[in-house]
């Protein structure tokens, strides 16, 4: 079912990890890498080269139950052929890309069936961080801004459907982790709201950072 294709050099990578209670900022912000929890499953959205051995034959994405996982994090970034600037918050029917930052792939989906729900297949597409409209996810909240503390859907542009976790685990070679996909209709599946990361805030530029606690990968 699967096609390990683990890569031969391991990306050395640093994040500045925010303590949400810390963090003076209430929004999610361009530029900002962070990891997305999935509320009802309490599992992280994750992703690695490990691709997918039926559908689309792309990278897997998964949800997984570890907080410390260093390939869950995921880079807000503008819709395909735009640009979000870095630190300016993301509002609510915004259309975004997801870059999963340790293998530069972005969050996607298409009308491939799931492996396992039969639901529609979530991925992971692209080159370094450059794919197509299949990309583009809008965020649905109430308010004018994504708020950290909110609990959001995120609705792919092209099939519209919703980021999905419907419960079921996989085997090996990820045993354990659970099958993200999209489905038709919101639900109190597919929830989502913002958790550990670095957030940009609109008064950082480029060089700055906070001076935080920070895990190594």
């Amino acid at each position: 079912m699967w096609y390990n294709q683990t890569s031969s050099q391991k990306s050395a990578l640093m994040l500045d990890v925010v303590p949400l209670a810390d963090f003076g900022y209430e929004f999610v912000t361009c530029g900002s890498s962070l990891k997305i929890l999935n509320t009802y499953n309490n599992v992280r959205l994750h992703s690695h080269d490990i691709k997918y051995g039926s559908g689309s034959g792309q990278q897997s994405v998964t949800g997984v139950d570890s907080s410390d996982d260093t390939n869950s994090y995921w880079q807000v970034r503008g819709k395909t052929g735009t640009a979000c600037v870095r630190g300016t918050p993301v509002k609510c029917g915004q259309t975004i890309r997801l870059m999963h930052l340790a293998t530069r792939r972005n969050l996607h989906s298409h009308h491939f069936s799931s492996p396992l729900s039969h639901n529609l297949e979530v991925s992971a597409f692209g080159d370094d961080g450059e794919g197509d409209e299949g990309d583009n996810w809008v965020v649905v909240c109430t308010d004018k801004y994504w708020s950290r503390d909110e609990r959001v859907r995120l609705k792919h542009v092209v099939t519209e459907y919703y980021l999905h976790v419907a419960g079921s685990s996989y085997g090996r070679p990820i045993h354990g982790q659970r099958e993200v996909s999209g489905y038709p209709s919101p639900s109190e599946l597919n929830y989502w709201q913002a958790a550990e990361g670095i957030y940009i805030t609109p008064s950082q530029n480029k060089d700055s950072s906070s001076k935080v606690p920070h895990d190594e990968f």
